[in-house]
């Protein structure tokens, strides 16, 4: 596997959303932060201040996204991608339209979105708590992604997932939340609603490090 690179794939979607975050953080949060942990409907489908606010296939929405991964790291048909926290299937789907004969694999603690997934992809996803050990032999995979997930785990929850990532994929891009700066932390403290781990993306890296997870990496930041 090359060096570990920093990419740019997901923070120009994520820019294109506006946030009232003093809005989020007097809305009755702590309440809001209960429901959100559940994973059920509420925080995929229900009201904005419980998450998503309806998290909705939107055709286009992440195919730019798939391209990139598809061209950076040299996806064929003949290639196997897994997904962990797939929530709805989405990416996958994307993957999976431009390269029908991929292999693909989703995993989400969320049964609620699993049973709520792209019909297309839905017979290649699993629930899944991704604090334990994968049960995939090393390298099955040509590439692992992950978005916006090992944020919501706690900090000594992170190394089976950071290093099983690493250990069952000959490639690797996981993106999650993180700050450089006081203002971004406030952001992030008031907008996460499930994030455990709110961390500067120098404690990211020396997670990384660390945990020996040499794959790519993005940050987003509020």
């Amino acid at each position: 596997m090359s060096m570990s690179r920093e990419k740019n794939y997901v923070t120009p979607l994520h820019l294109s959303t506006k946030r009232d975050y003093l809005e989020r953080m007097t809305n009755r949060k702590v309440e809001c932060m209960k429901v959100a942990r559940k994973y059920d409907f509420d925080f995929w489908d229900g009201e904005r201040r419980f998450g998503y606010g309806g998290y909705k296939y939107i055709p286009g929405r992440w195919e730019s996204f798939a391209k990139k991964l598809i061209k950076d790291y040299s996806l064929s048909n003949s290639s196997s991608v897994i997904d962990l926290g797939c929530g709805k299937g989405y990416v996958l789907h994307e993957i999976k339209k431009l390269l029908p004969r991929i292999e693909i694999l989703g995993l989400d603690i969320s049964e609620y979105a699993i049973v709520n997934s792209k019909h297309e992809v839905k017979e290649y996803l699993s629930v899944f708590d991704l604090r334990n050990k994968l049960p995939f032999d090393t390298k099955q995979f040509d590439l692992a992604i992950s978005l916006a997930t090992f944020h919501n785990l706690r900090i000594n929850e992170l190394e089976i997932p950071i290093s099983e990532m690493e250990r069952v994929a000959a490639n690797g891009y996981l993106m999650v939340e993180g700050y450089r700066d006081e203002e971004e932390l406030y952001n992030l403290e008031c907008w996460a609603l499930t994030a455990e781990s709110l961390l500067h993306k120098d404690e990211w890296l020396w997670l990384f490090d660390k945990f020996k997870y040499s794959g790519d990496y993005e940050f987003i930041y509020f």
